[in-house]
């Protein structure tokens, strides 16, 4: 549960009308955890004097809100958003471990639905070499298990097998990438959303991805691939390729005018 410290607590009630489990109330003029919750953290957050926390969680990795650090401008983040492209060319250089446990940190703190926490993130980057031979080799098998599951894709992969086959370095499904991204989860969109913060970190750190639904579904056909990586029974929901690009962009790319209905 949630913790008070009843030393520093002033009674200010802003935990209690934040919680939305209401599981805070306030008692003799301090805030008092009652009863268990999702653990959100909104009362950590919101304390003016830091006297919540939650135990089982890493209270040092609470940062203050300062808003010259936290804070991007409108403009700045829309034209983030609008320059970002699927890269399918990257550098022969691997992505540094301190950039991508800030690009797994992103994905970590992405809401979940009802704060689950629960996605499961691997990174293939030392044995890819490894996991690439072992996929190749399970291709066949993978072909066999869509034509029952997923039809559409067995006319594709087997093309992508044939490339492969001829020539090795003619590959379709994991490009020159140095670094494979996984991300499997019980709720999709929980995976979806943690995948699109992790774009923008590893963008921001001066890298790119693609987000690839052919690894998805050939992984999802794959027993033996999946006990490789190690996710369990959880729902394969996202794969991306990560490096850094071996291309430069020098401006955004057009989009039809959105589909919207005003009310």
């Amino acid at each position: 549960m949630v913790t008070i410290d009843r030393e520093l607590c002033i009674g200010c009630g802003a935990c209690v009308k934040d919680c939305p489990g209401h599981a805070i109330e306030i008692k003799e003029e301090k805030a008092e955890a009652v009863r268990p919750c999702i653990q959100c953290g909104h009362c950590v957050a919101i304390c003016p004097v830091r006297a919540v926390a939650i135990p089982e969680y890493d209270m040092e990795d609470v940062e203050e809100y300062e808003p010259d650090t936290f804070r991007i401008s409108p403009e700045n983040y829309l034209h983030a958003v609008k320059f970002r492209r699927s890269i399918r060319n990257f550098k022969e250089k691997p992505l540094e471990k301190e950039k991508l446990d800030r690009i797994l940190s992103a994905g970590r703190y992405t809401a979940t639905a009802k704060n689950a926490q629960a996605c499961t993130f691997v990174v293939v980057q030392e044995r890819l070499e490894e996991f690439k031979k072992l996929f190749w080799e399970e291709l066949p098998e993978i072909l066999e298990n869509l034509k029952e599951h997923a039809p559409a894709y067995v006319s594709p992969f087997r093309y992508f097998y044939h490339l492969w086959k001829r020539n090795p370095k003619d590959d379709t499904f994991f490009f020159n990438s140095p670094c494979f991204l996984m991300i499997a989860a019980e709720n999709p969109l929980d995976g979806g959303l943690a995948a699109a913060n992790m774009e923008n970190q590893a963008v921001a750190e001066g890298a790119g991805v693609l987000y690839s639904g052919y690894l998805a579904g050939a992984l999802s056909a794959s027993p033996r691939l999946r006990e490789w990586l190690g996710t369990g029974e959880k729902r394969i929901v996202c794969c991306m390729l990560a490096g850094y690009p071996a291309v430069s962009y020098r401006r955004t790319a057009p989009r039809r005018q959105a589909d919207v209905i005003w009310k």
